[in-house]
């Protein structure tokens, strides 16, 4: 990737007359092509690396991966509740229930909330087969909630999700992130739980939250050894 001096300066964080000072002295590597000059970004970042400069950029994407790694699974689940007996004769109804349990979401939110798990139903099936959804908004509810939140909801009766293996859905994990990248990462660990064919039935026998909890930190920990 090739950036201009105004670029580099933003990414160094310094004055451009620095930088400049810095190129006439040799001190900083710089590309020609023909007349105009320019920097490459990956010797940029070894440079800097070596000089014990830091990126703003290379900061950011380090504090929002800390960011994230920090948001547990678990935390996540217990944020978001555990909750049964979720009537319903269809999807929509069956979200509608479910958006109407979140009391961390205001009345506004819960409907903007619902419109978009509803778009992403339509686009596709949420449900993953062996009869669990996994709904979620198609872009981050940054401007509705300060922390990512899964809640898990256990339908009254199944309810035919037009899942891939046919099976009608009597679980699903509503999913709102605060970032993209929250989302994937976050989902990666629920996807590692609900391809395990010993939770699927764990999940059926309906356990509580703090059972449910214990279970998903054993996920975790054998996930990170």
């Amino acid at each position: 990737m090739r950036l201009t001096l105004q670029e580099t300066a933003k990414l160094l964080d310094l004055p451009i007359g620095m930088v400049e000072r810095w190129i006439r002295q040799g001190r900083i590597p710089i590309s020609k092509s023909g007349e105009d000059c320019y920097f490459k970004k990956a010797v940029l970042e070894k440079w800097a690396l070596t000089h014990n400069l830091s990126l703003s950029k290379m900061r950011v994407d380090q504090q929002e991966t800390e960011a994230i790694a920090s948001v547990s699974l678990r935390s996540a689940m217990e944020f978001g509740g555990v909750f049964h007996k979720i009537p319903g004769e269809n999807v929509k109804e069956v979200l509608d229930a479910v958006v109407s349990r979140n009391t961390f979401l205001n009345e506004p939110n819960k409907k903007l909330l619902l419109e978009r798990l509803i778009e992403r139903e339509n686009l596709t099936s949420t449900g993953i087969g062996n009869g669990v959804a996994l709904p979620h908004p198609r872009t981050p509810l940054h401007e509705a909630i300060k922390q990512p939140a899964i809640s898990t909801c256990f339908l009254e009766k199944p309810v035919d999700f037009q899942a891939m293996d046919g099976k009608p859905v009597f679980v699903l994990f509503l999913l709102i992130s605060t970032s993209v990248k929250t989302h994937l990462h976050l989902l990666s660990g629920l996807s590692l739980c609900v391809r395990d064919p010993s939770f699927i039935t764990f999940l059926h026998s309906r356990p509580d939250q703090k059972s449910l909890m214990e279970r998903i930190a054993l996920f975790e920990h054998a996930d990170n050894q």
